[in-house]
């Protein structure tokens, strides 16, 4: 897995890393583990820092976003209204024609082969528009 870098020497990777360590509740937890299966489901996955501090992962492009809030974790893909979602996932940002988004609050578990399933297709509309 390739990263980043960034001005200040640090590697998105470590503030990743550094963000999971912060939130230090149930939210760190949860973005741990989403990396987890990000990684596991695209081991060439890229980690990239933008916007001020939002955790993201590429791959031919941005596949998903990672953010906390106060009550939630949000995973946005990028082009997630061109992703196949049989399990129903995607339960937030649905109005739009480009976006989705899963909003995961304490408590709630991860469908893991579902969200497995979903990087997997948003790694190959990535590579399929890359190809054009």
């Amino acid at each position: 897995m390739k990263n980043t870098g960034l001005p200040d020497g640090r590697s998105a990777s470590e503030l990743i890393d550094e963000r999971i360590r912060e939130l230090g509740d149930w939210r760190g937890d949860m973005l741990g583990r989403i990396r987890e299966l990000i990684r596991k489901a695209d081991p060439k996955v890229v980690e990239e820092w933008k916007w001020r501090g939002v955790p993201v992962w590429a791959h031919d492009g941005i596949l998903c976003t990672g953010e906390t809030y106060k009550n939630v974790v949000k995973m946005t893909f990028a082009k997630g209204a061109s992703l196949p979602d049989p399990s129903k996932l995607f339960n937030s940002s649905l109005e739009g024609n480009t976006r989705r988004a899963i909003d995961i609050h304490e408590g709630e578990e991860i469908d893991q082969p579902a969200l497995k399933a979903l990087i997997q297709a948003a790694v190959a509309l990535n590579q399929s528009k890359k190809k054009r």
